[in-house]
Protein backbone atom coordinates (compact mmCIF):
# COMPACT_ATOMS: atom_id res chain seq x y z
CA UNK A 1 0.00 0.00 0.00
CA UNK A 2 1.65 2.94 -0.59
CA UNK A 3 0.96 6.43 1.13
CA UNK A 4 -1.67 7.93 -1.37
CA UNK A 5 -3.46 4.65 -1.13
CA UNK A 6 -3.38 5.03 2.86
CA UNK A 7 -4.55 8.71 2.99
CA UNK A 8 -8.32 7.28 1.69
CA UNK A 9 -8.59 5.70 5.29
CA UNK A 10 -10.62 8.08 7.48
CA UNK A 11 -11.39 5.81 10.44
CA UNK A 12 -10.46 2.39 11.42
CA UNK A 13 -12.85 -0.03 13.84
CA UNK A 14 -12.96 -3.30 15.43
CA UNK A 15 -15.26 -5.60 14.89
CA UNK A 16 -16.38 -8.08 17.97
CA UNK A 17 -19.42 -10.59 17.46
CA UNK A 18 -22.55 -9.08 19.48
CA UNK A 19 -24.90 -12.18 20.15
CA UNK A 20 -26.28 -10.12 23.37
CA UNK A 21 -26.11 -6.81 21.25
CA UNK A 22 -28.54 -5.12 23.58
CA UNK A 23 -26.89 -5.84 26.53
CA UNK A 24 -23.34 -5.51 25.25
CA UNK A 25 -23.99 -2.16 24.05
CA UNK A 26 -25.45 -1.03 27.28
CA UNK A 27 -21.99 -2.42 29.14
CA UNK A 28 -19.81 -0.20 27.13
CA UNK A 29 -21.88 3.04 27.25
CA UNK A 30 -23.26 2.82 30.73
CA UNK A 31 -20.05 1.08 32.43
CA UNK A 32 -17.35 2.35 30.49
CA UNK A 33 -18.31 5.77 28.95
CA UNK A 34 -18.58 4.39 25.15
CA UNK A 35 -21.00 6.69 22.90
CA UNK A 36 -23.11 5.35 20.00
CA UNK A 37 -21.38 6.36 17.00
CA UNK A 38 -23.53 4.42 14.39
CA UNK A 39 -26.90 2.25 14.92
CA UNK A 40 -29.04 0.46 12.71
CA UNK A 41 -31.14 -0.79 11.52
CA UNK A 42 -33.61 1.37 13.74
CA UNK A 43 -36.66 -1.09 13.95
CA UNK A 44 -33.94 -4.15 14.96
CA UNK A 45 -30.38 -3.19 15.41
CA UNK A 46 -28.20 -5.30 14.48
CA UNK A 47 -25.16 -3.27 13.81
CA UNK A 48 -23.79 -0.94 16.46
CA UNK A 49 -20.75 1.34 16.15
CA UNK A 50 -19.34 2.60 19.41
CA UNK A 51 -16.61 4.95 20.40
CA UNK A 52 -14.54 6.22 23.08
CA UNK A 53 -10.96 6.51 24.85
CA UNK A 54 -9.43 6.57 21.41
CA UNK A 55 -11.27 2.94 20.13
CA UNK A 56 -13.60 2.17 18.03
CA UNK A 57 -15.88 -0.59 18.09
CA UNK A 58 -18.46 -2.30 15.88
CA UNK A 59 -20.53 -4.75 17.33
CA UNK A 60 -22.72 -7.08 14.81
CA UNK A 61 -25.26 -9.36 16.36
CA UNK A 62 -24.73 -12.92 14.91
CA UNK A 63 -21.10 -12.39 14.17
CA UNK A 64 -18.80 -14.86 14.12
CA UNK A 65 -15.02 -14.74 15.56
CA UNK A 66 -13.40 -14.26 19.03
CA UNK A 67 -15.15 -12.16 21.11
CA UNK A 68 -11.64 -9.81 21.82
CA UNK A 69 -9.37 -8.92 24.66
CA UNK A 70 -9.02 -4.93 24.93
CA UNK A 71 -7.03 -3.00 27.92
CA UNK A 72 -8.29 0.43 29.02
CA UNK A 73 -5.80 2.11 31.11
CA UNK A 74 -7.29 4.20 33.73
CA UNK A 75 -5.75 6.98 36.08
CA UNK A 76 -7.12 5.07 39.17
CA UNK A 77 -8.48 1.41 37.63
CA UNK A 78 -10.11 0.74 41.31
CA UNK A 79 -12.06 3.23 41.01
CA UNK A 80 -13.52 2.12 37.57
CA UNK A 81 -14.76 -1.24 38.91
CA UNK A 82 -14.78 -1.62 42.51
CA UNK A 83 -11.32 -3.20 42.51
CA UNK A 84 -11.62 -5.40 39.97
CA UNK A 85 -9.00 -5.75 37.12
CA UNK A 86 -11.00 -7.12 34.41
CA UNK A 87 -13.86 -6.60 33.24
CA UNK A 88 -15.93 -9.18 30.70
CA UNK A 89 -18.95 -8.05 28.84
CA UNK A 90 -22.02 -10.11 27.83
CA UNK A 91 -20.55 -10.67 24.31
CA UNK A 92 -17.75 -12.60 26.16
CA UNK A 93 -15.21 -9.56 25.04
CA UNK A 94 -12.79 -9.12 28.12
CA UNK A 95 -11.58 -6.12 29.52
CA UNK A 96 -8.38 -5.49 31.29
CA UNK A 97 -8.18 -1.95 33.32
CA UNK A 98 -4.46 -1.13 33.78
CA UNK A 99 -3.19 1.82 35.33
CA UNK A 100 -1.99 4.33 32.75
CA UNK A 101 1.09 5.11 34.10
CA UNK A 102 2.32 2.16 36.58
CA UNK A 103 5.40 3.13 39.04
CA UNK A 104 8.87 1.60 37.88
CA UNK A 105 9.45 -1.53 39.08
CA UNK A 106 12.96 -2.60 39.75
CA UNK A 107 13.64 -6.69 39.46
CA UNK A 108 16.17 -7.82 42.10
CA UNK A 109 19.68 -7.56 41.49
CA UNK A 110 21.24 -10.56 41.23
CA UNK A 111 24.99 -10.25 40.74
CA UNK A 112 27.48 -11.94 38.65
CA UNK A 113 30.93 -11.35 37.03
CA UNK A 114 30.06 -11.01 33.38
CA UNK A 115 32.74 -10.61 30.57
CA UNK A 116 31.77 -9.93 26.49
CA UNK A 117 34.09 -10.17 23.71
CA UNK A 118 33.95 -8.08 20.89
CA UNK A 119 35.21 -10.96 18.64
CA UNK A 120 34.99 -14.33 17.85
CA UNK A 121 30.87 -15.31 18.35
CA UNK A 122 29.76 -12.05 19.16
CA UNK A 123 26.20 -11.58 17.93
CA UNK A 124 24.38 -8.47 16.77
CA UNK A 125 20.26 -8.24 16.11
CA UNK A 126 18.29 -5.59 14.69
CA UNK A 127 16.51 -3.56 17.16
CA UNK A 128 14.29 0.04 17.12
CA UNK A 129 14.75 2.09 13.44
CA UNK A 130 17.06 -0.84 12.01
CA UNK A 131 19.92 -0.08 14.72
CA UNK A 132 21.97 -3.02 15.32
CA UNK A 133 22.62 -3.90 19.13
CA UNK A 134 25.27 -6.25 20.84
CA UNK A 135 23.70 -7.51 23.97
CA UNK A 136 26.67 -6.59 26.54
CA UNK A 137 25.33 -7.86 29.88
CA UNK A 138 22.97 -11.10 28.62
CA UNK A 139 22.09 -12.28 32.23
CA UNK A 140 20.78 -8.87 32.60
CA UNK A 141 21.51 -8.98 36.55
CA UNK A 142 18.31 -10.10 37.17
CA UNK A 143 16.66 -7.94 34.90
CA UNK A 144 18.19 -4.97 36.85
CA UNK A 145 20.78 -3.66 34.48
CA UNK A 146 21.07 -3.48 30.27
CA UNK A 147 23.95 -2.31 28.36
CA UNK A 148 24.02 -2.35 24.56
CA UNK A 149 26.51 -1.45 22.39
CA UNK A 150 24.23 0.04 19.05
CA UNK A 151 25.86 0.18 15.63
CA UNK A 152 24.59 2.35 12.07
CA UNK A 153 26.74 0.27 9.65
CA UNK A 154 25.16 2.88 6.83
CA UNK A 155 24.82 6.21 7.95
CA UNK A 156 23.03 8.73 6.89
CA UNK A 157 19.72 9.67 8.04
CA UNK A 158 17.78 7.70 11.31
CA UNK A 159 14.09 6.73 10.66
CA UNK A 160 13.68 7.64 14.61
CA UNK A 161 10.52 9.55 16.36
CA UNK A 162 10.22 11.56 18.94
CA UNK A 163 9.93 9.10 21.92
CA UNK A 164 11.04 8.55 25.36
CA UNK A 165 11.83 5.86 28.39
CA UNK A 166 9.75 5.11 31.64
CA UNK A 167 13.13 4.58 33.60
CA UNK A 168 15.40 4.54 36.33
CA UNK A 169 18.95 5.61 34.52
CA UNK A 170 20.10 5.99 30.99
CA UNK A 171 22.99 6.94 28.99
CA UNK A 172 24.52 7.33 26.03
CA UNK A 173 28.37 7.76 25.25
CA UNK A 174 29.61 7.55 21.23
CA UNK A 175 32.25 5.39 20.66
CA UNK A 176 33.11 5.96 16.80
CA UNK A 177 31.91 8.41 14.55
CA UNK A 178 29.12 11.15 15.43
CA UNK A 179 25.27 11.30 15.52
CA UNK A 180 23.07 14.11 15.51
CA UNK A 181 20.68 13.96 18.07
CA UNK A 182 17.26 16.58 19.55
CA UNK A 183 16.33 16.83 23.05
CA UNK A 184 12.76 18.41 24.62
CA UNK A 185 13.85 21.59 26.55
CA UNK A 186 17.62 21.41 25.05
CA UNK A 187 17.31 23.90 22.19
CA UNK A 188 18.71 23.05 18.74
CA UNK A 189 19.74 19.39 16.97
CA UNK A 190 23.66 18.97 18.18
CA UNK A 191 26.05 16.76 17.31
CA UNK A 192 27.51 13.93 19.35
CA UNK A 193 31.33 12.92 18.65
CA UNK A 194 33.23 10.21 19.64
CA UNK A 195 33.58 10.49 23.69
CA UNK A 196 30.94 13.07 23.85
CA UNK A 197 28.04 11.40 26.31
CA UNK A 198 25.09 12.42 27.46
CA UNK A 199 22.32 11.08 30.32
CA UNK A 200 19.14 11.21 29.07
CA UNK A 201 16.55 11.60 32.66
CA UNK A 202 13.42 9.56 32.48
CA UNK A 203 10.72 10.53 30.55
CA UNK A 204 13.01 13.25 28.55
CA UNK A 205 11.39 13.20 24.95
CA UNK A 206 14.52 12.70 22.19
CA UNK A 207 15.32 11.88 18.67
CA UNK A 208 18.03 10.52 16.58
CA UNK A 209 18.39 12.60 13.13
CA UNK A 210 20.87 11.19 11.51
CA UNK A 211 24.63 9.82 12.08
CA UNK A 212 27.84 8.75 9.98
CA UNK A 213 28.32 5.49 8.92
CA UNK A 214 29.71 3.18 11.10
CA UNK A 215 28.46 4.80 14.34
CA UNK A 216 29.13 3.12 17.52
CA UNK A 217 27.67 4.39 21.24
CA UNK A 218 27.28 2.25 24.21
CA UNK A 219 23.85 3.00 25.93
CA UNK A 220 23.20 1.69 29.64
CA UNK A 221 19.77 1.57 31.37
CA UNK A 222 18.05 0.62 34.11
CA UNK A 223 16.10 -1.38 34.78
CA UNK A 224 16.82 -3.54 31.70
CA UNK A 225 13.34 -3.83 30.29
CA UNK A 226 12.04 -0.67 30.66
CA UNK A 227 8.73 0.99 28.00
CA UNK A 228 9.94 3.07 25.13
CA UNK A 229 6.69 5.47 24.07
CA UNK A 230 6.35 7.47 21.20
CA UNK A 231 4.82 10.83 21.25
CA UNK A 232 3.89 12.45 18.03
CA UNK A 233 2.20 15.14 19.90
CA UNK A 234 5.74 16.96 20.14
CA UNK A 235 7.81 18.57 17.47
CA UNK A 236 12.02 18.50 18.28
CA UNK A 237 13.17 21.28 18.81
CA UNK A 238 10.37 22.56 20.60
CA UNK A 239 10.08 26.12 21.22
CA UNK A 240 10.68 26.05 25.03
CA UNK A 241 14.57 26.48 26.33
CA UNK A 242 15.11 25.09 29.54
CA UNK A 243 18.01 23.28 30.31
CA UNK A 244 17.83 23.36 33.85
CA UNK A 245 14.55 21.99 34.10
CA UNK A 246 14.21 18.25 36.05
CA UNK A 247 13.11 15.24 34.64
CA UNK A 248 12.02 12.40 37.27
CA UNK A 249 14.53 14.35 39.91
CA UNK A 250 17.26 14.19 36.79
CA UNK A 251 18.57 16.84 34.47
CA UNK A 252 19.76 16.70 31.19
CA UNK A 253 23.52 16.47 30.21
CA UNK A 254 25.33 16.33 27.74
CA UNK A 255 29.32 16.36 28.22
CA UNK A 256 31.67 17.28 25.33
CA UNK A 257 35.35 15.02 25.64
CA UNK A 258 37.32 17.93 23.92
CA UNK A 259 36.15 20.06 26.66
CA UNK A 260 36.80 18.18 29.48
CA UNK A 261 39.18 18.21 32.43
CA UNK A 262 41.16 15.21 33.45
CA UNK A 263 41.64 14.73 37.19
CA UNK A 264 43.39 11.72 38.93
CA UNK A 265 41.37 8.52 39.44
CA UNK A 266 40.97 6.29 42.15
CA UNK A 267 43.99 4.05 41.63
CA UNK A 268 47.33 5.06 41.02
CA UNK A 269 48.85 5.32 37.62
CA UNK A 270 45.46 6.38 36.00
CA UNK A 271 42.90 9.67 35.63
CA UNK A 272 39.85 10.09 34.08
CA UNK A 273 37.37 12.38 33.17
CA UNK A 274 33.91 13.02 35.13
CA UNK A 275 31.11 13.48 32.30
CA UNK A 276 29.28 14.93 35.22
CA UNK A 277 26.11 12.73 35.81
CA UNK A 278 26.91 12.03 39.25
CA UNK A 279 25.90 15.45 40.54
CA UNK A 280 23.04 15.73 38.06
CA UNK A 281 21.66 12.73 39.20
CA UNK A 282 22.33 12.93 42.86
CA UNK A 283 24.45 10.19 42.90
CA UNK A 284 22.11 7.48 41.31
CA UNK A 285 25.29 7.48 38.79
CA UNK A 286 28.61 7.39 38.27
CA UNK A 287 30.25 7.99 34.77
CA UNK A 288 33.82 8.29 34.30
CA UNK A 289 36.46 7.86 31.11
CA UNK A 290 39.99 6.69 32.44
CA UNK A 291 43.17 6.18 30.46
CA UNK A 292 46.72 4.98 31.87
CA UNK A 293 49.05 7.93 33.03
CA UNK A 294 52.48 6.09 33.01
CA UNK A 295 52.86 2.23 33.66
CA UNK A 296 50.38 1.64 36.23
CA UNK A 297 51.39 -0.91 39.32
CA UNK A 298 48.86 -3.66 40.18
CA UNK A 299 46.10 -2.64 42.77
CA UNK A 300 43.61 -4.72 44.23
CA UNK A 301 40.10 -3.39 44.56
CA UNK A 302 36.58 -3.91 45.41
CA UNK A 303 33.40 -2.25 45.89
CA UNK A 304 29.91 -2.50 47.62
CA UNK A 305 27.70 -1.01 44.43
CA UNK A 306 24.96 -2.30 42.79
CA UNK A 307 26.60 -2.22 39.38
CA UNK A 308 30.41 -1.85 37.99
CA UNK A 309 30.44 -2.03 33.70
CA UNK A 310 33.79 -1.38 32.18
CA UNK A 311 33.94 -1.37 28.04
CA UNK A 312 37.41 -1.02 26.43
CA UNK A 313 37.64 1.72 24.18
CA UNK A 314 41.38 1.42 23.24
CA UNK A 315 44.31 -0.05 24.35
CA UNK A 316 44.06 -3.55 26.14
CA UNK A 317 44.68 -5.12 30.10
CA UNK A 318 44.74 -7.99 31.59
CA UNK A 319 41.78 -8.78 34.00
CA UNK A 320 42.27 -10.46 37.59
CA UNK A 321 39.45 -11.37 39.28
CA UNK A 322 39.31 -13.82 42.74
CA UNK A 323 38.47 -17.04 41.94
CA UNK A 324 38.03 -16.44 38.14
CA UNK A 325 40.27 -17.29 34.68
CA UNK A 326 42.25 -14.28 34.24
CA UNK A 327 40.54 -12.24 31.16
CA UNK A 328 43.28 -10.35 28.58
CA UNK A 329 40.92 -8.22 27.19
CA UNK A 330 41.12 -5.17 24.27
CA UNK A 331 38.81 -2.44 22.83
CA UNK A 332 34.91 -3.33 22.37
CA UNK A 333 35.25 -5.84 25.21
CA UNK A 334 33.64 -5.12 28.50
CA UNK A 335 33.31 -6.79 31.93
CA UNK A 336 30.63 -6.43 35.08
CA UNK A 337 32.24 -6.75 38.62
CA UNK A 338 30.05 -7.71 41.01
CA UNK A 339 30.07 -6.34 44.70
CA UNK A 340 32.90 -8.09 46.85
CA UNK A 341 34.66 -9.32 44.19
CA UNK A 342 38.42 -8.67 44.74
CA UNK A 343 40.16 -7.51 41.12
CA UNK A 344 42.96 -5.76 39.55
CA UNK A 345 43.59 -4.05 36.25
CA UNK A 346 46.90 -5.22 35.18
CA UNK A 347 49.38 -5.29 31.59
CA UNK A 348 47.94 -1.80 30.83
CA UNK A 349 48.80 -0.19 27.39
CA UNK A 350 49.70 2.94 27.44
CA UNK A 351 46.82 3.81 25.01
CA UNK A 352 44.33 2.11 27.39
CA UNK A 353 41.03 3.95 28.11
CA UNK A 354 37.89 2.38 29.89
CA UNK A 355 34.67 3.96 30.05
CA UNK A 356 33.41 3.29 33.76
CA UNK A 357 29.80 2.98 34.44
CA UNK A 358 28.49 2.65 38.14
CA UNK A 359 25.41 2.58 40.30
CA UNK A 360 24.79 3.96 42.81
CA UNK A 361 27.64 6.56 43.70
CA UNK A 362 29.03 4.89 46.92
CA UNK A 363 32.66 4.76 48.39
CA UNK A 364 35.41 2.22 47.26
CA UNK A 365 37.79 0.55 48.92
Amino acid sequence: MTKSDADQIETAEIVLPGAELDATLRFFTERLGFRVAAIFPADAPAVAVIAAHGLRIRLERGGTGAPGHIRLRCRNPAALADGATRLTAPNGTLIDLVDADPPLILPKLQPSFVVSRMGGDAKWGVGRAGMRYRDLIPDRQGGRFIASHILIPEGGPVPDYVHFHKIRFQMIYCCKGWVRVVYEDQGAPFVMEAGDCVLQPPQIRHRVLESSPGLEVIEIGCPAEHETAADPTLALPNAKLDPDRMFGGQRFVRHVASQAVWRPWRLAGFECRDIGIAATTDGVADVLVVRTLGVPAPQASQHDRELQFMFVLDGKLTLHADGQATQPLVAGDSFVIPAGLRHSLVECSADLQLLEVTLPQKAWR
